[in-house]
């Protein structure tokens, strides 16, 4: 099998690391019952949800480097595979932010912006 999105194959194999690394980290502090405000804190949650934002849409862009566009994709799968990237590096930083100071929950629209216009683009293009 040919890997025609290699930046993709290699951001999302980091962004899996990445999750290893983060849950590893924040997991020492986990068994503590106040951690970060408890167990239903928004604080807790979202860094939380960052660290599975990094190994779910890393397996993303893995199965984008390996979907069957021609080596020659053009701009549609330029394009794509950017927003693939984009999204999935910028959702666990606004989520890991957010857990800091929550004001940075209002730049969501970038993550979930980029996300779906990966996702737009890679139905447009792929069945071509």
């Amino acid at each position: 099998m040919v890997v025609t999105h290699v930046g993709n194959w290699y951001a999302g194999w980091g962004l899996v690391l990445v999750a290893f690394v983060t849950g590893a980290g924040v997991g020492l502090f986990f068994h503590r019952e106040e951690f970060w405000g408890g167990y239903t804190s928004f604080r807790r949650r979202i860094v939380r949800l960052g660290h599975i934002a990094c190994a779910a849409l890393g397996l993303m862009n893995v199965i984008y480097a390996l979907s069957p566009w021609p080596v020659a994709g053009g701009w549609v799968a330029a394009w794509a595979g950017g927003l693939w990237i984009t999204g999935a590096v910028a959702m666990p930083v606004v989520c890991f932010l957010s857990g800091w100071k929550m004001g940075f929950r209002q730049l969501f629209f970038v993550p979930v912006g980029s996300l779906v216009g990966a996702v737009v683009l890679t139905m447009w293009g792929g069945g071509r």
